[in-house]
């Protein structure tokens, strides 16, 4: 946990003096301090009006979102993860992204996309998905499979209503905006937005760690929870739909993110075990470090030109979770 938050610091650190605008630490941490009402050391240095701007109202931000939004992120597939019993589960599962861009798509091309408009489509589309997942797998024993299953099938039938508006009513430029917010954009967030995600972080995060114990039981398999008097279907539920307001928020924020949620889980397991008191905390920040650096590389990877953080997740995460795979390949093997 202290190598994994000093960490977090170190990459926060960089992101905020590295860009197109290169920043001496001194600078930034005066910018910062300045805001705050803290008092400012006698050496300090010229800050211009721009430098201010670029800290403050955009690198700051950004990269407090990208740590909020990526600890949310993991901490949810952790969740799925138990409580489907599917090593592949992750947030998306649910069809909350493909709900979330079908919002955001309907928002646009009705000609709305200004201020929260665009936020609260994509929130009201991630909420629709979820209800219809849980339609679709409402029974007595809340069955994960079945679970997974009404989550593809969701994803599916929202992915289709987006592409379908996309076609028959939205322009080219229109087209080219969403599919880059799709893809995850980070540009587009401010300071406002920073409280709201760190307030869905720290709920999830109480939650999860006072039902720590229960997911334990749950994952080694519903009849040992039962045995135990455990409430499956009622635990089921409540962390559904805390992984979906949670989902939903970052989604309706920063866009769609993929790989945060298999791939952070996935080596907290190898690194802190299988308890979840020690996973959860870990794969929070393992998931804020790994969107951080993400969005640091999505910035600077390319001069003049800023690529979709989920084009560079995809990139990171697709190789590391295929070696993942084949590493517990040839264990089983073994």
């Amino acid at each position: 946990m202290i190598v994994g938050a000093l960490l977090l610091l170190v990459m926060i650190a960089v992101s905020l003096v590295a860009g197109e605008i290169s920043l001496s630490c001194q600078a930034v941490a005066q910018v910062i301090a300045s805001h705050l009402g803290l008092p400012i050391w006698s050496d300090a240095v010229a800050v211009s009006a721009l430098q201010d701007s670029v800290v403050w109202h955009y690198r700051l931000p950004r990269v407090m979102a990208a740590a909020l939004g990526g600890g949310s992120l993991a901490l949810c597939g952790v969740v799925l993860q138990a409580l489907l019993r599917n090593p592949l589960a992750e947030p998306y599962v649910l069809g909350l992204s493909a709900g979330a861009s079908a919002g955001a798509v309907a928002v646009t091309v009705a000609g709305v996309a200004w201020g929260w408009a665009l936020s609260a489509g994509a929130f009201a589309g991630a909420v629709a998905a979820f209800c219809v997942v849980m339609l679709l797998a409402a029974h007595r024993e809340g069955s994960a499979s079945q679970t997974l299953l009404a989550g593809i099938a969701s994803s599916q039938l929202f992915n289709a209503i987006a592409a379908c508006l996309m076609a028959s009513s939205a322009s080219a430029e229109q087209i080219r905006g969403l599919l880059f917010w799709l893809l995850g954009d980070l540009s587009a967030v401010r300071l406002s937005d920073v409280p709201w995600l760190a307030a869905s972080a720290a709920m999830g995060l109480v939650v999860c760690l006072a039902v720590a114990r229960p997911l334990d039981v749950l994952s080694l398999g519903e009849r040992s929870a039962f045995a135990l008097g455990i409430p499956v279907a009622r635990l089921r539920y409540l962390l559904l739909a805390l992984t979906a307001f949670m989902t939903a928020l970052v989604v309706s924020r920063i866009g769609a993110i993929g790989f945060v949620g298999i791939v952070v889980p996935h080596l907290v397991r190898r690194w802190v075990g299988v308890r979840h008191r020690r996973r959860i905390p870990a794969a929070m920040l393992l998931g804020a470090v790994f969107v951080v650096g993400a969005d640091l590389l999505s910035r600077t990877l390319m001069a003049a030109h800023s690529l979709p953080i989920g084009v560079v997740t995809a990139i990171v995460g697709a190789p590391v979770f295929a070696l993942l795979l084949r590493q517990r390949s040839s264990a089983r093997d073994t």
